[in-house]
């Protein structure tokens, strides 16, 4: 997946630590930034018996869910699961010889329009009870290593330019060590306006773009100066 934009802030220092080690070494902290779009969005589906004598049941009502999300090609056994397997059908007493049964899914799609669709025909077919749960980058992990890669070859290139001009070179690295790997959690209000104009009368709904997420890593690194 590429990436966006990267942000470099620089920050250096020379240091003499004979407790550490006992040679000339370059000290330099890097850090690298880029925004990247969530491909896995959490919707909630939650299949309530209806309040009245002609009630759909929550089993018909599931049927018809299934129906409608094949329709618009999601895969059943991968995209959709059981949000509490520990309490599948859960009973609301209404009257003393009343039961309302209802059950609770999660919706997993891999953009903001398909998350759309989904609640659109979801909406046809009398099933309203939807929310947005979240929304993650998939390959988080694979993007924070790539992320440390950056800063190490970052803070080499900075330790570089700054013996440059003094007629030296950098060296081997004695120490590495990763400050930070940090992942902003998804904050937006666009899954919500997505959701809103789905269940408006529009013929298709919009595609409302996601924010995109920050992940960044910072490195200190000290090299040899040679």
């Amino acid at each position: 997946m590429a990436l966006g934009a990267i942000l470099i802030i620089p920050f250096a220092g020379n240091a003499q630590d004979k407790n550490f080690i006992d040679q000339p070494y370059l000290e330099t902290n890097s850090r690298v930034d880029t925004l990247v779009v969530p491909d896995r969005i959490y919707l909630g589906i939650v299949l309530q018996e209806s309040d009245s004598k002609g009630r759909t049941s929550v089993e018909k009502l599931e049927n018809k869910m299934a129906t409608e999300l094949q329709k618009i090609g999601i895969n059943l056994q991968e995209q959709l699961m059981l949000a509490d397997l520990s309490s599948n059908f859960k009973d609301y007493f209404l009257r003393s010889t009343d039961v309302q049964k209802s059950k609770a899914f999660t919706l997993v799609v891999y953009d903001a329009q398909m998350a759309g669709k989904a609640i659109k025909a979801l909406e046809g077919a009398g099933i309203s009870n939807i929310s947005f749960r979240g929304a993650e980058v998939s390959n988080l992990d694979e993007l924070k290593v790539s992320m440390r890669s950056k800063a190490v070859l970052k803070a080499k290139e900075q330790a570089q330019a700054m013996v440059e001009p003094l007629g030296q070179s950098v060296g081997k690295a004695l120490y590495i060590s990763d400050l930070s790997t940090e992942y902003t959690p998804y904050q937006d209000r666009g899954p919500r306006v997505m959701m809103e104009m789905a269940k408006s009368d529009n013929a298709e709904p919009i595609d409302v773009p996601f924010n995109k997420v920050n992940v960044q890593a910072m490195v200190n690194v000290k090299f040899m100066i040679q």
